[in-house]
C-alpha cells in the first residue's frame, strides 16, 4: 500500500509506505496523506469479520493499509491495544438502543473517557514499536480543543523514544479537561497553553510542520488527525458498530457524527468509500458551524479568532477543519493541483472558497452520502434533558448535538448509530444546569481538579514554540 499527497501535482510519482507517514504527520507539500486506492471489502471479507473480537477486526482492516509491518506484529498490537482492561467491556465500543432507529456507539470507555482514546492507544504502540525498530526517537507536536491532548498524553506518557509536546487553547476547555491534562508530572509530557483559540494551536502545528529543516532536526511528528494513522484506527469502529447493529449485509446504517475538525466523520467516509454500507454520514456542529455552512450551501468559509464561538460543546469550537481537506481531494476526483489551490492559495489569500457551482458539490451528498446540521446552547441543554428524563440515559454535550442533529436525518428502516464522543463528567457545568445533578465520576477522576497542574503559557507565535521545543531537546 502506496499514499501521496493531497496535494500531489499532476503526473507525481513520488509515493511512501505506511511506516514513513507514521512518523511525518503533514507531508512536506503541506497536504495530508492518503492511500493511494480504499481497499475493498467484499461480501466474503464482512460475514467473517462478524464473528470477530475488536481487536482481531482492527487487524484485519489495518493490516489492509499496512504492509510494511509484519502480520503477527501488528496483530500483537492490537491485541495489546483494545483489551477489556483499558477499554472497560469485552466488546470495546458497545451499542445502546435509545429508541426505535436511533442508537449510540459508546467510543468513551477509554482512558480519558473520550472517543481519541480509540486511536491513540494504538498509536502510543505503533509509535513506540517502530521507533525501537529504527533506534530512534520522536518529538509529538500536538494541538487540542479538549480530548485529543488528553488522550494522546495518556497514551505516551512512559512510551520509550517520545517526547509530547501539546498545545491547548488558554482557558477554553472545561475544568475536567484541563485537569487531565495538566495534572500529569511525566517527563516526557509538556503542555503548552496558546493565549487564543484552538485554530491558533492548529495553525502553530502546521507551521512548525511546514518548517522542514526544524521538523527534521528536532523529528517533529503529530497524533492529531492529520496524522493518517490515527484516522485510520478509527475506521475500525464503524465497522464495530455496522455489525453490532444489523444481520445481514444487504442492510445500510446511517452514522450521525458530532464534529469540529472532520477527523472522526472523515473515517467513516473512509469505511464508506471501503465498501461498508453506509446510507449517510450526518455532520453534527455546534455554533462554530463551517462544515455545516459547507455541506449547506458549498462554500467553505474559516472564522477567525474573533469569531469563533466559546460554547458548551467545547471540543467542537473549531472554525478550519483540518482534515476536511482529504475528503475535498476526493470530492474533486483527486486533483492534487486544485486541492493546493484551494487549501493553499484561496484560503491563504481569502479566506474561504466557493464550489457551490462545481459539477462535484451536489456528489458530497450524492455520492459520498454526506449531510449536515447545527445544534445550539439551547438544543444541547434540551436533548441532555430529554434523553435522561425519558430514556434513562445521560450523554455529554457533544453527543447531544449529534442525537439532536441525528433525530433531523432518521430514515424509516435504516438504523442511525451517533457515536458517543464523551462521558458526561467532562462537562459537568452544563450536565449540571440542564438536569439539576452532577454526573457520575469514575473514582480514579476524584479530586483531579485539584491536583498541581504543569503547563507553560504563551503567545499564540509558532516561533516561541519552537523555541520551547528546542530548549527541551537539545
Amino acid at each position: 500500500m502506496q499514499y501521496l499527497s493531497t496535494r500531489a501535482p499532476a503526473g507525481s510519482t513520488e509515493r511512501k509506505r505506511f511506516c514513513e507517514i507514521l512518523l511525518e504527520g503533514l507531508a512536506p507539500d503541506g497536504g495530508l496523506y492518503l492511500p493511494e486506492r480504499y481497499p475493498q471489502v467484499s461480501d466474503a471479507m464482512l460475514n467473517a469479520w462478524r464473528r470477530l473480537s475488536y481487536a482481531d477486526l482492527a487487524f484485519e482492516i489495518l493490516s489492509l493499509y499496512i504492509d510494511d509491518i509484519p502480520a503477527d506484529d501488528l496483530r500483537a498490537l492490537c491485541r495489546k491495544t483494545y483489551t477489556p482492561e483499558v477499554f472497560g467491556t469485552p466488546e470495546i465500543v458497545p451499542l445502546k438502543k435509545l429508541e426505535d432507529g436511533l442508537y449510540l456507539e459508546a467510543l468513551s470507555n477509554g482512558p480519558t473517557l473520550a472517543f481519541k482514546d480509540m486511536a491513540m492507544q494504538l498509536l502510543g504502540n505503533l509509535f513506540e514499536y517502530e521507533l525501537a525498530r529504527r533506534g530512534e526517537q520522536l518529538n509529538i507536536l500536538g494541538a487540542t480543543s479538549g480530548d485529543t491532548g488528553s488522550a494522546a498524553e495518556y497514551a505516551m506518557r512512559g512510551k520509550q523514544g517520545v517526547r509530547v509536546f501539546m498545545t491547548s487553547p488558554y482557558g477554553r476547555m472545561s475544568p475536567f479537561q484541563q485537569a487531565q491534562m495538566f495534572s500529569l508530572q511525566d517527563a516526557n509530557i509538556h503542555n503548552i497553553a496558546i493565549q487564543g483559540v484552538f485554530d491558533d494551536c492548529q495553525d502553530i502545528v502546521k507551521a512548525v510542520s511546514n518548517d522542514l529543516d526544524f521538523k527534521r532536526k528536532y523529528k517533529i511528528g503529530t497524533v492529531n488527525s492529520i496524522n493518517w494513522a490515527r484516522l485510520m484506527a478509527q475506521v475500525v469502529y464503524y465497522f464495530a458498530g455496522y455489525c453490532q447493529v444489523t444481520k445481514t449485509n444487504a442492510e445500510q446504517v446511517s452514522f450521525t457524527v458530532p464534529s469540529g475538525n472532520f477527523g472522526n466523520v472523515c473515517a467513516g467516509h473512509v469505511a464508506r468509500m471501503m465498501g461498508l454500507p453506509i446510507a449517510k454520514l450526518v455532520v453534527a456542529t455546534n455554533e462554530n458551524d463551517v462544515l455545516d455552512e459547507f455541506f449547506r450551501t458549498g462554500v467553505y468559509r474559516v472564522r477567525g479568532s474573533a469569531d469563533t464561538h466559546e460554547t458548551s460543546s467545547p471540543s467542537m469550537d473549531i472554525s478550519k477543519a483540518s482534515n476536511f481537506e482529504r475528503f475535498v481531494f476526493d470530492l474533486l476526483g483527486r486533483d492534487g493541483d486544485r486541492t493546493r489551490d484551494l487549501f493553499g492559495a484561496q484560503l491563504s489569500s481569502q479566506g474561504r472558497f466557493d464550489l457551490h457551482a462545481d459539477p462535484a458539490f451536489p456528489q458530497a451528498a450524492q455520492r459520498y452520502g454526506f449531510v449536515s446540521g447545527r445544534s445550539t446552547h439551547d438544543n444541547r441543554l434540551a436533548t441532555i434533558r430529554d434523553t435522561w428524563t425519558r430514556l434513562g440515559v445521560m450523554v455529554d454535550t457533544h453527543t447531544a448535538d449529534g442525537v439532536k442533529v441525528a433525530r433531523e436525518h432518521l430514515q424509516a428502516g435504516t438504523p442511525m448509530i451517533v457515536l458517543e464522543t464523551a462521558l458526561p463528567i467532562k462537562f459537568a457545568a452544563t450536565i449540571v444546569e440542564a438536569l439539576g445533578r452532577e454526573p457520575e465520576r469514575p473514582a480514579k477522576f476524584n479530586g483531579i481538579e485539584d491536583l498541581p497542574k504543569r503547563v507553560t503559557e504563551m503567545q499564540a507565535r509558532a516561533q516561541d514554540v519552537k523555541a520551547y521545543i528546542a530548549r527541551h531537546c537539545d
